[in-house]
């Protein structure tokens, strides 16, 4: 029998049983998974799932799906309690720029995969790469699954407060692995007021920014 890496054999990352993904869930009677197709696996895995799917007129019928699993991932918006201001990176994104973002420089909310720790150490680690920053206390803020219909990926929001003191390195993230990010401390109003005129559309960060407007730190 031919080896087949990521399912009988370790792939390039160690990992096996890429394709087992999904096999055996029944938290839903209404969904039957039947098979599982590993289609892909770079750096994260593209799969192929092949379920039945009970409708709502109690109809089943067979139905497939792709689903890419990167991991989860964890996000944090530090703040400056006293001078109001927040902590943001600038970093190139090539699917931005190859779907008509102009120049594929995206204002963004510090962010990483957790890569097997907590949320909450995985957003630390992240804040002191990235940001050059060691956080205060960390705020659990919200969970959400940014892009339900292809990426497994669930996210999860934090808020942090900082100060000038705290800000004990240049960041920038890990060169080693292609990261070449600015840091950028802005007003909270005028980083709010990014997300209305264009200026910063990525979705984790907006849906932190006006978390910490109606609910989180800056609100009221």
């Amino acid at each position: 029998m031919t080896s087949r890496p990521g399912i009988d054999t370790p792939d390039h990352r160690g990992r096996t049983h890429l394709d087992r993904a999904g096999r055996g869930l029944d938290r839903n009677p209404g969904v039957v998974v039947r098979d599982v197709e590993l289609t892909s696996q770079g750096w994260h895995v593209l799969r192929r799932t092949t379920f039945d799917y009970r409708r709502r007129d109690g109809r089943w019928e067979t139905q497939q799906r792709e689903t890419y699993d990167r991991g989860n991932g964890a996000v944090v918006l530090p703040y400056d309690p006293d001078r109001g201001c927040v902590l943001l990176t600038r970093q190139f994104r090539y699917p931005a720029y190859v779907n008509d973002h102009p120049d594929g420089m995206l204002v963004e909310a510090a962010a990483g995969l957790l890569d097997g720790d907590d949320p909450r150490t995985a957003i630390r680690r992240e804040s002191a790469e990235e940001l050059g920053v060691t956080l205060g206390p960390v705020t659990h803020a919200l969970d959400a699954y940014m892009s339900p219909g292809s990426v497994t990926e669930r996210l999860h929001f934090f808020t942090a407060p900082y100060r000038p003191e705290d800000r004990t390195g240049s960041g920038g993230g890990l060169e080693e692995d292609g990261e070449d990010i600015e840091v950028l401390e802005l007003p909270f109003a005028e980083a709010l007021a990014m997300t209305r005129d264009g200026r910063i559309v990525d979705g984790k960060t907006i849906l932190i920014l006006h978390w910490a407007a109606l609910s989180g730190p800056f609100a009221g």
